[in-house]
């Protein structure tokens, strides 16, 4: 295979992986950016942010499940390979979409439109548990030497991609349909369009290429994708966790959170406040890739680093600045700032956590930790927000947010440096490199 041949065929790997990855984000995703539109749907009348807190209790509920979907579509990605783990996420997504989709509200079913919002998400969290590490690992083995960093940033490219989209959906429907349209039965038509999505993300990654790092792997497959292998890399796992919890904290209260945060809090017209999200996201969405080549040439420690000091100082005078913006202009500059301090986490951390593991734990070790650290830090970051809000101490959230970035920056000043790491020998001792190593000349 010719040079040329190669280099397309290990972006058609990225380009499938991302597609696949941008809808999986999106029914996500959604359920966040119209919570505040189908929160009296499921909910008898009262306070509206008690509403907001309801339906992001459901939001973390979906986080709990993320370390069991991480469990069990890890083992299937390490065992059967990252195909058939990013299949069956999108499957079980799509199943997820109908449901929200078709739920009755609380007029017609009581609290059973609750149960029916609780079970997909339930089924959200298996699939986004798995997804993220499936995802991980196949962007950073499908990609050429040397751009694991640039390659891997598309997985937040397609995240990104994923929130655009559905805000862009968001802005539509505010525009073409009234309030108590959008109120009453238009926060669903998002849904159908995630579920419509998958299936077709559905054939593709049916017939997406396998990464040549798992085929050629020599790990046995009794020992592939299980808690005894990854127990021999306990170490890594735990450092998983660290180096997330700033990071998806900070990540969530800039994405899923701001919107309702500008709304909520800053004052802003729900309209101005998905706006201002939604072109601060696309500049941050552009950014991945220009980071994540950043990292290839200089580590990617320098980025971790640089986030971790930028959201440990600057989250409290960002917040509450935000909270004061009052007009588009000065909350889109904002936002923008704080998006540029978080893509130093989020362009490289996919490649950073696979480039710790071997190729027969890799899935399962992302996936386990990194779904861990979410259901701890990251899911409950808006919930956190909230209940911060309703006891009058919204700033404490602030100090949560650049607490946590405090613990993380701990990690990167410690960790190693993971650039240049051989994918296929990761965990290998010097006795278990093969034999036929190049010997340098006497």
């Amino acid at each position: 295979m010719g040079q040329g041949q190669g280099q397309a065929q290990h972006w058609k790997k990225i380009w499938v992986g991302s597609a696949g990855n941008m809808v999986e984000w999106f029914d996500w995703f959604v359920y966040a950016s119209f919570a505040t539109y189908f929160a009296g749907s499921f909910f008898p009348e009262g306070n509206d942010t008690a509403k907001l807190m309801n339906t992001a209790g459901i939001f973390a509920v979906g986080f709990f499940m993320r370390p069991v979907g991480g469990w069990l579509l890890g083992r299937v990605g390490d065992r059967r390979g990252r195909k058939a783990a990013l299949t069956l996420t999108v499957t079980l997504m799509s199943a997820s979409a109908v449901l929200i989709a078709a739920a009755p509200t609380y007029a017609v079913a009581g609290y059973g439109g609750v149960a029916v919002l609780l079970v997909a998400r339930l089924l959200q969290g298996l699939s986004v548990g798995g997804e993220y590490a499936a995802s991980a690992t196949y962007l950073t083995e499908a990609s050429a030497p040397g751009r694991r960093g640039l390659a891997s940033s598309f997985q937040y490219v397609s995240m990104t991609a994923g929130q655009i989209l559905g805000l862009g959906i968001q802005i539509l429907l505010q525009r073409t349909l009234t309030s108590g349209e959008l109120h009453s039965w238009g926060w669903r038509i998002p849904f159908v369009v995630g579920a419509l999505g998958a299936a077709v993300i559905f054939y593709l990654r049916r017939n997406m290429l396998e990464t040549e790092t798992f085929e050629e792997s020599g790990a046995s497959p009794q020992d592939r994708g299980t808690i005894k292998a990854l127990l021999r890399h306990r170490r890594e796992a735990f450092l998983v966790i660290a180096l997330t919890m700033g990071g998806t904290v900070a990540y969530y209260t800039y994405t899923t959170y701001l919107t309702k945060y500008l709304s909520n809090s800053a004052g802003l017209p729900k309209q101005t406040a998905t706006l201002v999200s939604f072109c601060a996201l696309i500049v941050f969405a552009c950014l991945q890739p220009l980071a994540g080549a950043l990292s290839d040439r200089i580590g990617r420690r320098p980025l971790l680093i640089t986030f971790a000091v930028g959201s440990t100082f600057l989250t409290v005078p960002i917040m509450t600045l935000l909270q004061r913006a009052g007009s588009f202009w000065p909350a889109l500059g904002l936002s923008l700032l704080a998006l540029v301090v978080v893509t130093g986490y989020t362009s490289i951390n996919a490649c950073v956590k696979a480039e710790l593991f071997p190729t027969g734990v890799r899935s399962l070790g992302v996936a386990l930790p990194y779904a861990i650290a979410n259901a701890l830090f990251g899911g409950t970051a808006e919930y956190v927000a909230l209940w911060f809000k309703k006891g009058g101490i919204e700033s404490g959230f602030y100090w949560y947010v650049a607490g946590c970035a405090a613990v993380s920056l701990v990690v990167y000043l410690a960790m190693r440096e993971t650039k240049d790491i051989d994918l296929k020998r990761v965990g290998q001792q010097p006795s278990d490199r093969p034999e036929t190593d190049p010997v340098p000349a006497s």
